[in-house]
């Protein structure tokens, strides 16, 4: 588990979103409270999130950028490649950091050591420390409550923040419509 941040995705049949705190911690001190740790990839057509380290987002960002404009913005294979190049790499593959990409037809978390994972449900994925509290809250409200995708993420990401102390309240949301 990592002591970074929280990302969390969430997908419809017309709709990607994805949220994320803008906490950075170094140790157990607060460095920063209102980083980005979420943008828009190729043309604003893919969503990305990252927990780990901020320098390393970065590089990242950018290797899976060049990676889905090589390849037309089909996201299914740009995970496959880069998943393949970042696992290859000497000093990327000792990250511990997480993304997770998503447009509206597919959510993917990938890792350095190689993994593509796409959530059962198709529909939701979180990442970073406060993940699971996170997934856990999206799950409760899509299941019972009547939210829209960006207010449920914000709602979930807040609930995370409460929890984990390596998350907080300053929530940033990017939205993509089919």
């Amino acid at each position: 588990m990592f002591e970074a941040t929280t990302i969390l995705a969430y997908r419809t049949d017309r709709l990607a979103v994805i949220g994320g705190d803008g906490q950075v911690t170094f140790g157990h001190t607060v460095l920063k409270n209102n980083a980005t740790k979420i943008r828009t990839l190729y043309n604003s057509k893919v969503l990305a999130g990252f927990a780990g380290s901020t320098a390393d987002a970065f590089n990242l960002f950018d290797m899976f950028e060049n990676i889905l404009e090589n390849r037309k913005g089909d996201l299914l294979k740009s995970v496959i490649d880069f998943s393949k190049e970042w696992r290859k790499d000497k000093y990327l593959r000792r990250l511990e950091a997480m993304m997770i990409v998503l447009n509206t037809k597919h959510i993917f978390i990938l890792s350095g050591t190689g993994d593509v994972v796409e959530p059962e449900d198709g529909k939701i994925a979180a990442i970073g420390s406060g993940g699971n509290y996170a997934i856990s809250a999206a799950r409760a409200l899509d299941s019972h409550a009547d939210l829209k995708p960006e207010k449920l993420v914000e709602e979930s990401l807040k609930i995370a923040g409460d929890l984990c102390i390596y998350t907080n309240k300053n929530i940033k949301i990017l939205t993509l419509e089919e």
